[in-house]
Order: structure tokens, then sequence, then C-alpha cells
């Protein structure tokens, strides 16, 4: 009897334990947590074990002062999060904090930290306008071609006849009865 009560305690404990194998965790992030950054990164990446739905997900990119630093775009890619950063010119502790959604799991929500250290001074480089020579054969066309057109309006003759078509069956069906 008491075989039979550990047999099931244990089958019962291994089946309690299969969603949390397969349970959404933090894999990798870009930064990392901890990490210190001496050039201003231009994104921050946040990959997960299972795929993201591309709706609902937030990350949030605060300064030192808590003012947001990200720009708002956020792209999910599979299982990836990467969200786009303005030039970080504050030196200090970051802080990402995240609500990932993926299919039928609870929200993966957290945050973490990441220090930068600020140069003492930024400067950027002024572009250098170069000259390219645009030609027309560059510019793709924005026409149809004949062969598309006519293409669209065969696909709309055959869809008037299929409609006249299911209209006489229809009216045969519905005389008969």
């Amino acid at each position: 009897m008491k075989l039979k009560q550990f047999v099931s305690v244990l089958a019962m404990l291994i089946l309690m334990a299969i969603p949390v194998a397969n349970a959404n965790e933090l894999v990798t992030a870009d930064p990392a947590s901890g990490s210190t950054v001496v050039v201003s990164p231009s994104a921050v990446t946040i990959t997960t074990s299972l795929p993201l739905m591309t709706d609902g997900n937030s990350v949030e990119v605060t300064d030192p002062s808590g003012n947001r630093v990200d720009d708002g775009t956020l792209a999910i890619a599979d299982t990836e999060a990467v969200v786009g950063l303005i030039p970080l010119t504050v030196g200090g502790y970051y802080t990402v904090a995240y609500t990932l959604l993926a299919e039928n799991e609870l929200p993966l929500t957290g945050n973490y930290r990441f220090n930068f250290v600020a140069p003492d001074l930024i400067s950027s480089e002024s572009p250098t306008p170069i000259a390219v020579e645009a030609t027309e054969s560059a510019q793709p066309s924005a026409g149809s071609s004949k062969g598309t057109d006519f293409l669209v309006i065969m696909l709309l003759v055959l869809s008037f006849f299929v409609l006249v078509g299911l209209g006489m069956y229809a009216r045969k069906i519905f005389n008969e009865r």
C-alpha cells in the first residue's frame, strides 16, 4: 500500500513539474545585468526561452534620475525583444524593466541594471555629403504591368461567373423544396 502512495505522489510531482520546465525565462540580455558599458548602446536586447507574442510586451529603460531613455520602438522577433535607445549622455546605473508575454504562459516580468560610464566629452562628427548620381533606371517603377492588369481582370470575370453560377444553383435548390 505504501508503494502505491509513493508512486502516486511521485507521479503527481512529475506532472506538476512539467509546466514549470517549459516556463518562459530570461536567457540573455544585452547590455547584460550588472555589466559596465563605456560606449552608449543603441538598443537593449532581451532573449527569452520561448517565442514572444507580438502584442502586449513592454520594455522600458530609465536613467539614474528615473527618466525614460528608450525611444519607445519595441521590436519582437521570435524569442528576442529589442528596444531602441536615445544616445546616453549621463553616467550611472540604468534600469531595464520588462514585461514579456509568451503564448499560454504567465507574463515574464522583471528588471535589471547596467552601469554606463559616460565619456568626459561627447562629440559627433559632422556628416560629409556624398555626391550620388541619380539615374532613372535606379528608381523602381511604381506602375503595374499589362500582365498584372490582365490577371486581375480575368480573376474579376471568373469571380462574376462563379457568383452567377452559385445564384442559379441556390435558386434551383430553393425551387425544389
